[in-house]
């Protein structure tokens, strides 16, 4: 019992690697307390929702006192499995696809973009960023002789599915779509939808109708 995984709500989970980012940058910088209210002047997430979420982890800090950096930081890096390379596959080397090989979360140190994954022989074979590209119908074995279960998917939303119909079958656990493709995935999948469309009309339809709500 004492090994299950603490089991917290999905918001504090995706507030998390915020909080770690900027625990990383304060211990850059030799600071080695910070009180919540510091955090939630960094992080934009008021003091109280902070507070809530450490609780779900125990005695993180003390009243007065605030938290001790070097401590929480190495608490996080444990919950967030820092220590532990996550390899990723990318599928779908367009414009989009070809920014995230560049950058290849670089200052995520548990995150890399392992191969990649395209039909355009001009890309199969060469590198993008230290990164090399494969042809879509190798994808099954490649990813699993790499043992990959992170995908990050940004093709034409037309074969969306069908691709992704394939990373399930090569046993890919979590799915970063970036195609404005709603995919079906059997329940044991993680799949997060992030369509910039739609991201940017919400925030141009709150910027004209809540003007005075920032």
């Amino acid at each position: 019992m004492a090994n299950e995984p603490i089991k917290i709500p999905q918001a504090t989970a995706k507030r998390l690697p915020l909080y770690y980012r900027f625990l990383k940058n304060l211990h850059s910088s030799g600071k080695q307390r910070v009180s919540s209210a510091e955090l939630s002047e960094a992080v934009k997430v008021d003091s109280a929702t902070i507070r809530r979420d450490f609780s779900y982890f125990g005695a993180l800090g003390k009243k007065g006192y605030g938290y001790n950096v070097n401590y929480l930081l190495s608490f996080f890096r444990k919950t967030l499995d820092q220590d532990e390379l996550t390899k990723v596959a990318l599928v779908g080397v367009g414009n989009l696809g070809t920014a995230f090989l560049n950058y290849n979360f670089l200052k995520n140190n548990n995150t890399k973009i392992e191969v990649a994954f395209d039909v355009d022989e001009n890309k199969v074979g060469t590198k993008i960023g230290d990164v090399p590209v494969h042809h879509m119908d190798d994808l099954e074995e490649v990813i699993v002789k790499n043992d990959i279960q992170v995908a990050i998917l940004t093709v034409p939303a037309p074969p969306a599915q069908t691709i992704t119909d394939r990373m399930v079958t090569a046993k890919i656990k979590g799915i970063l779509n970036f195609t404005p493709a709603r995919l079906t995935v059997p329940s044991s999948i993680r799949i997060h939808h992030i369509d910039l469309a739609v991201e940017l009309q919400s925030l141009v339809y709150f910027l004209k109708n809540y003007p005075d709500e920032m």
